[in-house]
């Protein structure tokens, strides 16, 4: 038999394959955020301390979270009830995955149903420990909230992940065990991407007396690796999250990488000399197994990133393991193994500790250097550093300087035994970033007004510090990532100091944003002749390869009827596009472009409208025409009237149309053209007719304006085409349009079942033009917004004048010669803001569609609790003072809050009712009644006690699963609290209670019919 002490001959032969961490987010001692972190490395001050006033531990200094007892329950959907009973550690752990999951440019949205895994590393159960301890205070919430099995669990229920589950428990190597786990998942196709996790938070105080006892504890309370001084452990606490993805799927997606894992271990020490004891055979095997597997020369590890927990044996034991591992005799090292541990930073974290160390090395490989981190004292010259052909690091240690075969090493030993080591090496390289700066628009939401400003200021200082090549992408990964709350914001931003500024302004200047309560609905209108000039979207033309490609396909389209390319006549400037004959495919070419354009961009129309020849865009868009057939009449449309005789006219009067018409029937050759608006008509025919008409109007006092016109369109003169058209658009494939068509011709919706075939569209030409009487059909049901589809506006003043439409807003995202991308993104901006989702990918070309990192979610802090969920949970919180400290607080003192501070804050997004302070509910209260009283106030009082709100709060009509946001767990404590409060009920029926669970007022009604019916005899 070898013993314990021989080299490894069976370790596992490197692998193909990698992980790469593509997002990651963490909170530690005097570092809320990864940014914070490597600041708080790179530093000189540590994070160890005096616990916070709220933390029920007097005297024990070791380094913690300032806002472990913060929460954001709203944005996660969460009543305050449940949040109150839920281990901090879950609480932590869902906003830092939350977070994480941003970093790595995918919506937390995204995941639901997929094949994710969790895999959190935790050993702390003090919660759980602590919450069975009263048994008075157990409710169902006890079980959902506490124990280490729900941590893992609660990240899959909340986010809906399908992959594996679970909590891995190996003591202080608990998180790295679970990034090992994680990545064999990945590599097996058991998930696709993993959520690796650490979190330990300290509440009681039995584990200090342990490392005080077994002689382990610090006296100052912090970890000093490696260093003379180095006298035990000070504990510490944290939460971090890796996203890791399969590395040639992150490749092949696009992902940004932070590091790649090369390779990875886990063993044991088996019986070694103590189970509390360090085993260097074991260390060293597990470091070389996870160096094999990574495919690296031990002269390759540049850097360990070590357990270091600052203890004499455990220190002086880590370093013989890696100089049997990674030392001279394992071959040629041209430069020292340096070493480090962040411990010296932010104390042992215990089950999350391997994931401080890993997030410290991902770091140090994406930022090219090891900090030195904040001094622990002298080098502990008996561990012989130096003639190990090892250093500590002490000052920055340049990674980037040694190549892409460098790599660094992460160990984490369990106390028990199970020890795990990771290998890490720098990501692939990434082609540079192609675009030379372009438009973009950046989108941020929150759930709350307050929520959104605070994350604005946030974005706007990151915004500042982004290279303009990366402009376009920071704004497409804002609209994936960050565009899905009802508070929303959106900038159009042409450089990264405007964006920078207009976020920073609307921070402290936009009105209150108003959630929307429901998407928008939009419709788009189409404009008429008369819109038409030289040059008209030239300027989206170039800068939008979208809206270009779709005009193209209409000039295709009209091209064997015009016989020259429409697109390049009206890029070109020619005054020809004022030729009836090539206005009309003209405007029909830029109104379909810009159509399909939003459309694309998920401006998908609830209905349409179109004044005169912008009805056969409409007809398209609404699927009424077929492209090539409503060009080929359009086309037709347009030479047959420009090869009428010239000399009709059209004037446009403020008389309405009832004083208009009267005056037209008596001239055979004039018409009413249009009635657009009130005050707003057109009249058309001969010029002699509208002469004598122009003259009696404005002897009426009705002002008139002579339209500059070819044609009098819309007139009697109109008729010598009608027999023409009607052949031509003979065998036109109409159909019923698809969406609801607002006729221009009929006054009103176009008939359901009702084709717009050839008699439609030869009546069309000398008809009215019933703008008015469409638009007022059209907003009988009004949309929110109605969108103008032309080259400039000319709609959106008429649909002011109409009202109907005065409460509709009126959007154009074209508005002279100059228009281009900006404005058709202002209009999608401007509808997102109001509750559209638009499809964002199509606005960016191809190079700007990348994943920028931009800061995470900033959660709201005003929800705090940290109360015990009963008297003896907080006796037991506060525990025997540690050694030689004072005494703790009293339950009463816990909090370190007055009782107006205890007081949660109403959180947008959270179920209605779920108000009021965050004490957890009283398990057994008094009757309220002996079975006889009316029950109404005892269904509220115990409904306040399981959501966490106060009765004055409800009202009868406050609905159980709608408002309160009631769930299985919650109905059966309802059933139990209502059984204890009305004994003279027994024992409820579930099902006959369900059927009356609507409301408050209904469960009332239901249980005063029991408390009155008398008992049978």
């Amino acid at each position: 038999m070898p013993s314990a002490d021989a080299a490894d001959t069976s370790t596992p032969q490197a692998g193909p394959r990698a992980v790469a961490v593509v997002g990651l987010d963490c909170a530690f001692p005097g570092a809320p955020d990864p940014a914070a972190f490597w600041r708080l490395l790179n530093g000189a001050e540590h994070a160890v301390g005096a616990p916070p006033p709220s933390r029920f531990r007097a005297g024990a200094k070791g380094a913690f979270l300032a806002d472990a007892d913060a929460f954001d329950p709203g944005f996660l959907g969460i009543s305050t009830a449940e949040a109150s009973a839920m281990d901090p550690q879950q609480r932590l752990l869902l906003q830092c995955a939350w977070r994480a999951v941003e970093d790595c440019g995918v919506p937390p949205s995204e995941l639901a149903g997929s094949r994710t895994g969790t895999y959190v590393g935790a050993m702390s159960d003090d919660w759980a420990r602590l919450a069975l301890a009263d048994p008075a205070a157990i409710t169902p919430r006890t079980g959902t909230g506490s124990g280490r099995s729900m941590l893992a669990n609660r990240l899959a229920y909340q986010f809906d992940l399908r992959g594996p589950s679970l909590t891995v428990d190996t003591a202080c190597s608990s998180s790295l065990v679970a990034v090992h786990l994680a990545c064999n998942a990945l590599l097996t196709g058991e998930c696709d991407l993993a959520l690796a996790c650490g979190v330990n938070v300290v509440i009681g105080t039995a584990l200090d007396q342990i490392y005080q006892q077994a002689g382990l504890a610090a006296a100052d309370g912090r970890c000093k690796p490696f260093a003379a001084e180095a006298d035990g452990i000070g504990r510490g606490e944290g939460v971090g999250v890796v996203a890791l993805r399969r590395l040639d799927e992150a490749v092949r997606h696009g992902d940004p990488v932070y590091a790649v894992i090369h390779g990875s271990a886990v063993n044991q020490d088996g019986r070694s000399n103590g189970i509390m004891a360090p085993h260097r055979a074991a260390q060293r095997e597990v470091v070389t197994a996870a160096r094999v597997r990574a495919g690296a020369e031990p002269g390759q590890i540049r850097y360990v990133e070590a357990h270091g927990t600052g203890t004499a044996l455990g220190d002086l034991i880590e370093v013989l393991a890696l100089d049997d591992a990674l030392g001279a005799r394992q071959g040629p090292r041209t430069v020292p193994l340096a070493l480090g541990s962040v411990k010296a930073a932010i104390g042992h974290t215990e089950g999350a500790s391997g994931m401080a160390g890993l997030v410290k090395a991902v770091l140090a490989v994406h930022n090219g250097a090891v900090p030195p981190g904040p001094p622990a004292g002298t080098e502990n010259g008996q561990l012989g550093l130096h003639r190990r052909r090892m250093r500590l690091v002490d000052e920055p240690l340049k990674l980037a300087e040694q190549g892409p075969d460098c790599r660094v090493g992460v160990s984490s030993f369990g106390m028990g035994g199970t020890n795990a080591h990771l290998v890490l090496g720098p990501p692939p390289p990434l082609p540079p970033a192609e675009s030379e700066g372009a438009l973009g628009v950046f989108t941020l939401s929150a759930d709350t007004p307050e929520a959104l400003r605070s994350n604005l200021r946030v974005q706007a200082a990151a915004a500042a510090r982004t290279g303009e090549r990366d402009l376009a992408a920071l704004c497409r990964t804002s609209n994936r990532v960050r565009a899905a709350q009802p508070c929303r914001f959106a900038a159009v931003a042409g450089t990264a100091g405007e964006l920078a500024q207009a976020l920073a302004t609307a921070a402290e200047t936009m009105p209150e944003p108003v959630a929307a309560a429901e998407e928008p609905t939009v419709a788009f209108a189409f404009t008429g002749q008369g819109a038409q000039y030289p040059g008209m979207t030239a300027a989206l033309y170039e800068s939008s390869p979208l809206y270009r490609g779709f005009l193209q396909d209409a000039s295709a389209a009209l091209l064997e009827w015009t016989g020259e390319p429409v697109h390049e006549l009206i890029l070109g400037g020619s005054e020809r596009v004022h030729r009836t004959g090539l206005t009309q495919p003209a405007l029909f070419a830029v109104e379909y472009a810009l159509a399909r354009t939003l459309t694309e961009l998920g401006l998908r129309p609830s209905a349409v409208i179109g004044h005169s020849v912008g009805e056969f865009a409409a007809a398209v868009i609404a699927g009424g025409l077929e492209l090539s057939d409503a060009a080929r009449l359009v086309a037709r449309r347009g030479a047959l009237m420009e090869a009428l005789p010239e000399g009709g006219g059209m004037l446009a009067t403020r008389a309405r149309e009832r004083e208009a018409r009267a005056l037209a029937e008596a001239e055979p050759l004039c018409a009413v053209a249009a009635v657009n608006a009130p005050g707003a008509t057109v009249l058309s025919g001969d010029r002699a007719g509208l002469a004598r008409i122009r003259e009696q109007l404005e002897r009426s006092g009705f002002g008139c304006t002579e339209l500059t016109v070819s044609h009098a369109f819309h007139s009697p003169l109109m008729e010598p085409v009608l027999a023409a058209f009607a052949e031509a658009a003979d065998g036109v494939r109409a159909a019923p349009p698809r969406i609801p068509f607002h006729s221009t011709v009929r006054g009103g919706p176009l008939p359901e079942g009702t084709a717009l075939d050839t008699a439609y569209w030869t009546a069309q030409i000398p008809a009215t033009v019933r703008f008015e009487e469409a638009v007022s059909s059209l907003c009988a049901e009004p949309p929110t917004h109605i969108v103008e589809i032309g080259p400039k506006p000319v709609l959106c003043g008429l649909l002011r004048r109409i009202n109907a439409a005065r409460g509709v807003a009126a959007l154009a995202p074209c508005r002279d010669v100059s228009s281009g991308i900006e404005q058709l993104a202002e209009v999608v901006a401007r509808l997102y803001e109001d509750g559209l989702d638009p499809e964002w990918e199509r606005l960016y070309a191809h190079a700007d569609r990348r994943t920028v990192r931009m800061p995470s979610h900033v959660f709201a802090t005003q929800w705090r609790s940290w109360q015990p969920a009963s008297p003896a949970m907080g006796a037991a919180l506060a525990g025997p003072a540690p050694l030689g400290a004072p005494p703790g607080r009293s339950p009463g003192e816990r909090t370190g809050r007055s009782p107006g501070e205890q007081t949660s804050q109403a959180q947008k997004g959270a179920p209605s009712g779920a108000r009021g302070t965050a004490r957890p509910a009283t398990a057994n209260p008094q009757p309220a009644t002996n079975g006889q009283g009316q029950p109404l106030a005892g269904i509220r009082t115990v409904v306040a006690e399981i959501i966490g709100g106060a009765p004055s709060d409800l009202h009868e009509e406050s609905r159980f699963y709608d408002d309160l946001g009631f769930d299985s767990v919650m109905l059966m404590e309802l059933k139990h609290r209502l059984e204890v409060r009305f004994p003279d009920l027994g024992e409820l029926s579930l099902p006959e209670m369900l059927a009356s669970l609507v409301s408050i007022g209904t469960l009332a009604t239901y249980l005063r019919g029991l408390l009155t019916t008398p008992a049978a005899v």
